[in-house]
């Protein structure tokens, strides 16, 4: 993404504070248009953030189902080492850590938790879907 003038520099884009707000609407915006559920992977180690986010779209009035899928960090660097889709990424090697350190504490309290350590994907989103459907 080329935004000129350029945005102030950080090491993850989830600190720029017109981030939270931009899924929000994003969110909103795709499901007047596509209806359904909306099934949006992504990771927000920050708690600020997530409370951001979750406050939003209560405020407009979107459920959301909040599912952590966990895995050990040696299971997450090997997936990340052989990602062949999106190749290696520095930037999910680096917050492998900060990932530890918040799971210890409020994801793991709030979410629902799947431990895809020992999952395929198929069978990470077979739990997910059985869970919705409970």
């Amino acid at each position: 993404m080329d935004i000129e003038p350029g945005l102030p520099q950080t090491d993850n884009f989830q600190h720029w504070p017109p981030w939270r707000p931009l899924v929000v609407e994003t969110v909103r915006r795709v499901l007047d248009y596509a209806g359904g559920t909306l099934v949006m992977p992504m990771t927000v180690l920050v708690e600020q953030y997530w409370r951001e986010i979750s406050t939003g779209l209560a405020q407009h009035a979107l459920p959301i189902r909040h599912f952590d899928l966990h895995a050990d960090q040696k299971t997450l660097r090997a997936r990340i080492e052989g990602d062949t889709a999106m190749g290696r990424s520095l930037f999910r090697l680096n917050h492998l850590e900060p990932y530890a350190e918040a799971s210890r504490t409020w994801p793991h309290k709030e979410a629902e938790v799947i431990d895809t350590t020992h999952l395929t994907p198929a069978e990470a989103a077979g739990q997910i879907a059985d869970a919705v459907q409970r």
